[in-house]
């Protein structure tokens, strides 16, 4: 199933509940769809959310709303069923917001161009945590619910580990010589996968964040721009070169490709709530939805190998105290106060 969404899209999201999905596009349009199997996708909502592009979408409130950031600093929520704004941000931070990520019922979380992060408190109507965790770009986030640790990667080279009951960012990797673009938690919480502007993936032992523990290189050299989890030891990746691999975690291996854009770059991936669907979006403007039971057929084939190298790295979920950073780096960016209107959630 294909929809041609007619401009360059950044980000999708699969509604919690519903046939719904939503994409957010470089024109600051937001597109919503219904799908089903077997017929033509229907548009439901076409907003222009933002002056410049929308890079984030989420659907928040159970899927009655939708949020998403952009590049002129705003966060927008936007009414699912009047395609109405609910409530506006205008300077939710002070550099263009690149993520954006569910983290609970009442919470989501925003990263922006100079690493900064905040979490906002629907119910409090505030930002209650703010994180001045990298010096480049926030390229993804994912969170760890159990523990209340949101991990988020950067064009900078590094890996951080904020947590949000102690609002301090508890723990950060060494600087990378490559950009991490994409992240997910696996085996448990015991691994902390991430995708490379190489290709490479790198494999973070929980506790012991100040270096990789293991790194598979068969997809390089195209960069991995998104990586989703499809159960503990398997995962999506997304890259460049247009190609959606199915890889195994440790043993490392891609087990095969299931789908793929042409040459055009993998821009952003996600499953349905029933995970019954893949979606994927790229450079080619369209937005591909693929049938998982389909793709999954024969992926016990191994397409690739890499033999795991031995893991010595406790699994403990003890995360270390933090490490310092090294002067390699590149030079931090001045900031703002970040300071924000306590009003954006007032009407939620």
């Amino acid at each position: 199933m294909e929809i041609n969404l007619g401009n360059l899209p950044f980000d999708v999201d699969f509604h919690p509940s519903e046939s719904f999905v939503a994409a957010g596009l470089i024109t600051g349009d937001l597109l919503l769809y219904r799908y089903a199997a077997d017929s033509v996708p229907q548009r439901l909502l076409e907003v222009h959310a933002h002056d410049e592009s929308c890079r984030a979408a989420r659907f928040i409130h159970e899927g009655r709303a939708i949020v998403t950031g952009s590049p002129d600093c705003s966060i927008l929520a936007t009414d699912v069923e009047t395609g109405s704004a609910i409530a506006r941000l205008e300077d939710a931070h002070t550099a263009p917001i690149n993520r954006i990520i569910c983290l609970t019922e009442s919470t989501i979380g925003s990263g922006d161009d100079d690493g900064f992060i905040k979490v906002w408190d629907t119910r409090q109507r505030s930002c209650c945590n703010s994180f001045d965790a990298h010096e480049e770009y926030i390229s993804d986030m994912t969170f760890v619910s159990d523990s209340l640790k949101l991990l988020a990667t950067s064009g900078d080279g590094t890996l951080s580990v904020c947590n949000l009951r102690r609002n301090k960012v508890q723990s950060q990797s060494e600087f990378s010589e490559d950009e991490l673009l994409s992240v997910v938690v696996m085996k448990n919480g015991r691994k902390v996968i991430c995708g490379t502007q190489t290709g490479s993936l790198l494999l973070y032992s929980w506790g012991f964040f100040k270096d990789c523990s293991d790194r598979f290189i068969e997809l390089s050299p195209n960069p991995v721009d998104a990586l989703l989890k499809l159960d503990e030891d398997r995962v999506v990746t997304g890259s460049y070169n247009g190609l959606i691999s199915l890889v195994n975690i440790l043993p490392n291996r891609i087990l095969q490709p299931i789908a793929e854009h042409s040459e055009y770059p993998v821009e952003r991936l996600a499953f349905s709530h029933d995970k019954k669907v893949l979606g994927s979006i790229s450079h080619d403007q369209m937005l591909k939805m693929w049938n998982t039971d389909e793709l999954l057929q024969g992926s016990c084939t191994v397409m690739g190998s890499h033999s795991a190298v031995s893991d010595s790295d406790s699994d403990e979920m003890n995360v270390d105290s933090g490490s310092q950073k090294s002067l390699k780096g590149p030079k931090r960016k001045n900031r703002g106060s970040g300071n924000a209107s306590s009003s954006f959630f007032a009407d939620l």
